[in-house]
């Protein structure tokens, strides 16, 4: 089997040596050119023809996301972005994945050498789901058509109802097509996307001026209201519980579950056991099997479920592995998802 061949682009030259060290240690993939900034990257792209670029956000002589911007144009190829921990880092990284990134990961700002060899894992397992994944090409009129419109005419019956949705690799993306299609009196939604604490209030905030929704970053023991939309912050699990009459948001920071907190099983598996019926589960893009078991569960319990297809996903995993243990009810492209949860509502 031929290994995946990855460029390196960034203007470190430490962490481009770093970076070497972890991909050639791998036996599925080699580095196949480094490039210190985007100009010189254009020369090697065109010689070593990579199936995935690393490439840094913030560069010289032409930003990542300007060089990003025209890739995806021009010749779409997978791109695994490196990113700060920074406010500044996570906005730039959001615009990234909307440009079409398959995905990030965050470097530290100290300690560089011992804190890129801890993300070993990380770093290999996004090139290999990235060298998978299904890049499209981005065209200038999509920015210009803005987000979708909230559908219409759909009334809805009762507050009662929770709409629960996971997410992971392609999922920023993924979940701005849903929101921005629900209208504003559309019942409250928990949200879990896998990302970095630093992160989640920049997408909520994100999210929230493209949503008739009002989309925040879930806290602690708040109540679940009908118009809102709550994303698992990047710190913990975020679940749901009941108290009287009323839902509650909680947060745990618990061990990681499927390698992740938040984790999509940890809130579809509290929703399968405090919502049950009144719920609405759906799965979005994503890599590995975060939430099947979770959504199986709420199945069991009576809830309805839907899964991306994998014609529409980034990469065809979280909503696969659900498909294949008998938790989906329904496979819907990714436009028709939010019109498919309000058909659950009305």
């Amino acid at each position: 089997m031929s290994k995946i061949k990855v460029l390196i682009i960034d203007d470190s030259a430490l962490i481009r040596s770093v970076m070497k060290a972890i991909i050639d240690g791998q036996p599925d993939m080699e580095v196949v050119g480094m490039a210190p900034d985007p100009l010189v990257a254009r020369d090697l792209i065109k010689q070593s023809n990579p199936d995935v670029l690393t490439l840094d956000v913030e560069m010289p002589r032409m930003n990542g996301l300007e060089f990003l911007e025209k890739l995806m144009r021009l010749r779409p190829t997978p791109v695994v972005m490196i990113s700060t921990l920074t406010e500044h880092g996570s906005e730039v990284t959001l615009k990234a994945l909307e440009l079409g990134a398959v995905d990030f990961v965050a470097k530290p700002k100290l300690g560089v050498s011992e804190a890129m060899a801890e993300l070993v894992q990380d770093i290999t397992d996004k090139i290999r789901t990235a060298a998978r994944a299904h890049v499209r090409r981005q065209t200038g009129a999509t920015a210009a058509i803005g987000a979708p419109r909230p559908l219409a005419g759909h009334i809805l019956s009762t507050t009662e109802k929770v709409v629960f949705i996971g997410s992971s690799t392609g999922g920023t993306e993924a979940l701005k097509e849903v929101l921005s299609r629900m209208p504003a009196e559309s019942p409250a939604i928990m949200m879990t996307q896998h990302m970095p604490e630093s992160f989640t209030k920049s997408f909520a905030a994100r999210l929230d001026g493209l949503s008739a929704m009002t989309v925040k970053e879930a806290e602690h023991n708040e109540r679940v209201l009908p118009g809102y939309a709550y994303l698992a912050p990047g710190h913990s699990h975020l679940r749901v519980k009941k108290s009287g009459a009323y839902y509650y948001t909680e947060l745990s920071q618990e061990a990681p579950v499927n390698r992740h907190r938040p984790s999509v099983d940890v809130l579809f598996e509290s929703a399968a056991r405090v919502v049950g019926q009144n719920a609405v589960a759906v799965m979005l893009t994503g890599m590995g099997k975060d939430g099947a078991a979770g959504m199986l569960a709420m199945r069991q319990a009576g809830a309805y479920t839907i899964a991306q297809d994998e014609a529409s996903c980034v990469v065809y995993g979280m909503p696969k592995a659900a498909v294949e243990i008998g938790a989906v009810q329904e496979i819907a492209p990714l436009a028709n998802i939010a019109g498919c949860i309000l058909k659950r509502l009305t």
